[in-house]
């Protein structure tokens, strides 16, 4: 049940006592900050959420979020006019997490925290979590991130032919010579890239689902026919789609898209 609107200027004395001590008095689940509880939900990452609330698009109990508030159970959160709802894996059913991110050109896929604007510090999760494979600093798209090691390899190797799909905008017309050139193979590091589908979906883009990951594939297989590569978004892997998250938000993975991402699991 919805607790009614707190007033600006009537905020009792126990809301500024830290988090810790509020939940041992009320015995209800801890309180935490703001941004956390608006990250924990899928949406974006805290820093996203500071940027959020500090653009006055952030409604707590009725009045505009500022920069450090806190969220406490029953407490009504607006994002952009839409109620924010927590999206976790069920209790007891996962011992990991499995998350699709859409993520911006300019973060880099590495889980070193010294190199400026890594994809961990840009999702800011409470639990530890790495990448599954990895999409160019210049490009942006769909990228999976989990805490469960075992299951990265099974993702990755290339004889198990897993489908990546993008979307790629270039500074020439697409022809057919070129598609057809793309799809049968090109020399790349010092090998034959695989077969794969491309199809043509504008005059300047094209739509590409390969098996394989290689170092700036795309990017190095279009240079191969002159082409350079203006754009290029990830939005399928496998049977994850981008679907309608934005740029920069994430969601956790159902279990049906576990189910069709990992068949031979049963658990997670």
């Amino acid at each position: 049940m919805l607790v009614a609107a707190r007033s600006r200027t009537t905020r009792s004395p126990q809301a500024r006592i830290p988090i810790q001590w509020r939940a041992r008095r009320s015995g209800d689940a801890p309180s935490m900050r703001l941004n956390k509880y608006i990250s924990d939900s899928g949406l974006c990452s805290r820093r996203e959420a500071d940027r959020l609330i500090a653009s006055r698009k952030v409604m707590l109990n009725g009045q505009l979020a500022r920069i450090g508030d806190t969220y406490a159970p029953g407490d009504e959160v607006m994002v952009e006019g839409q109620r924010l709802r927590v999206r976790s894996a069920a209790s007891g059913v996962r011992k990991h997490v499995y998350i699709a991110l859409f993520k911006p050109a300019g973060i880099t896929c590495t889980t070193e925290h010294t190199v400026k604007g890594n994809i961990v510090d840009f999702v800011d999760h409470q639990q530890r979590i790495f990448p599954i494979g990895r999409l160019d600093k210049d490009s942006e798209g769909l990228i999976l991130l989990t805490s469960n090691g075992d299951i990265v390899n099974e993702l990755l190797r290339s004889e198990n032919n897993h489908e990546k799909e993008y979307l790629v905008g270039v500074t020439k017309a697409v022809t057919e010579e070129f598609l057809t050139g793309m799809s049968r193979g090109v020399r790349v590091h010092g090998q034959m890239t695989k077969p794969c589908r491309t199809q043509r979906l504008a005059r300047y883009g094209f739509r590409i689902v390969l098996t394989q990951g290689l170092n700036r594939q795309i990017r190095l297989m279009a240079s191969a026919f002159g082409y350079r590569v203006k754009q290029l978004r990830r939005v399928r892997i496998v049977n994850i789609k981008l679907g309608t998250l934005k740029v920069g938000q994430w969601r956790n993975l159902t279990d049906a898209e576990l189910r069709g991402l990992l068949p031979n699991r049963t658990e997670w």
